[in-house]
């Protein structure tokens, strides 16, 4: 018992050193991580998750990632817990590119009583990318998937020699149907050219009029300034009368090599049309396609950084939007596994998305104590062990 009491005091004194030292050197780190309050807490996932889409159906919550054969996960709430189905792809996609085995960034609809999974796959800083797509006519369920290839390819593979093509990168999917005509799209895009909006056939299999991509696809977000043009990972919501069109913006990952400039890393920004095709602006009247996007969210009070990766869930029965994304939580670490999902309810002011905790948030904040740090929980388990070996001697 001796020896107990002697490794739960060392425990005990390790974690209380470890996590110290850790938020010293993160939260107080003013000249990386930004300490604004302007934006709220994320209420937590629970749940680690890179470009995290999320679908809500029959009750229940479906969480996509990009991964190994895209895993797949459900929960009853956005504060979880989840639990990993499987994966949408039975093996790796057909689509004879490098990293076929690993999808990235995969978006999940419900579209006339068939589930769509669009999906993408890329070489890191490359081009050669293309979006696939996968469909189930029964449930969201592993097995139930068909992988029917690449919807559109860059660099190289069917259609990447003509434009726009050429000038764009096929990652980062997204799906928004147009609200008087039932017409389906595709948006997709990051760096290079920005981001575009594509029509699609109504089985959602193909692009429509694709000898003629260049007539029918609108380039919605661009940044014409800097060699380095980074927006990606678009995604459309719909609250009339507008059309909102969010991206990322700034470094996305690889942040366990370094930091870049503070502010350059990713935030999430919006701007909105009455038209689905655009023009887009931004709060202050500048069109996305020169550069404009309103910030609604990004690295705030020291502890969440590099927001990004953004989906919104359409609020029912009069309850608020939800606003959902990754993000980096300065007392776990850095690297791209270590992201975890947040969310925050929207609120609207003068018909722009503003993100709040809400009174309506069923879940866990950062800042509410219902979340302990792991280097928290193991000081509390180590001192209740030190209480319980110490309590027959008195």
């Amino acid at each position: 018992m001796n020896l107990l009491t002697v490794l739960s005091t060392t425990i005990l004194l390790s974690t209380v050193n470890g996590s110290s030292q850790s938020d010293t050197q993160t939260q107080n780190d003013t000249s990386h991580f930004s300490q604004t309050t302007k934006y709220p807490l994320p209420n937590v996932g629970n749940v680690a998750a890179h470009d995290p889409n999320i679908l809500r159906h029959d009750g229940a919550y479906w969480l996509f990632k990009g991964g190994v054969h895209l895993p797949m996960y459900k929960a009853s709430s956005m504060s979880g817990p989840w639990t990993q189905l499987g994966t949408v792809l039975d093996g790796d996609s057909i689509i004879p590119k490098q990293n076929s085995s690993r999808p990235w960034a995969p978006t999940a609809i419900e579209w006339n009583d068939t589930f769509y999974c669009f999906y993408s796959i890329s070489k890191a800083g490359s081009r050669d990318s293309a979006i696939g797509v996968a469909t189930s006519t029964t449930q969201l369920d592993p097995g139930s998937w068909t992988d029917h290839g690449a919807l559109i390819n860059t660099g190289q593979g069917n259609g990447s020699d003509t434009a726009p093509y050429t000038d764009s990168n096929a990652i980062d999917p997204a799906f928004i149907e147009e609200q008087t005509t039932g017409q389906p799209f595709l948006l997709y895009g990051s760096y290079w050219h920005g981001i575009y909006l594509v029509p699609l056939d109504a089985d959602l299999l193909s692009v429509k009029a694709p000898g003629q991509p260049n007539a029918t696809t609108t380039n919605l977000v661009y940044q014409p300034d800097g060699k380095v043009k980074p927006v990606e990972g678009s995604f459309m919501s719909y609250r009339e009368p507008y059309y909102y069109l969010w991206f990322s913006h700034g470094k996305c990952c690889g942040f366990d090599n370094g930091f870049p400039a503070k502010g350059k890393e990713y935030s999430i920004r919006v701007g909105r049309s009455q038209d689905v095709r655009g023009p887009f602006v931004d709060k202050d009247g500048h069109q996305l396609i020169d550069g404009g996007g309103t910030v609604v969210y990004g690295s705030n009070h020291g502890s969440v950084y590099a927001p990004g990766g953004v989906g919104v869930l359409s609020g029912t029965d009069g309850d608020s939007d939800v606003l959902y994304y990754h993000y980096l939580n300065t007392s776990i670490g850095f690297k791209d596994t270590d992201a975890q999902l947040g969310w925050n309810y929207l609120k609207y002011q003068d018909g722009w998305p503003v993100a709040h905790s809400g009174d309506n948030s069923t879940g866990t904040s950062e800042s509410s104590g219902g979340t302990v740090r792991p280097s928290y929980l193991l000081h509390i388990l180590a001192f209740i062990t030190w209480g319980y070996l110490w309590l027959p001697s008195w």
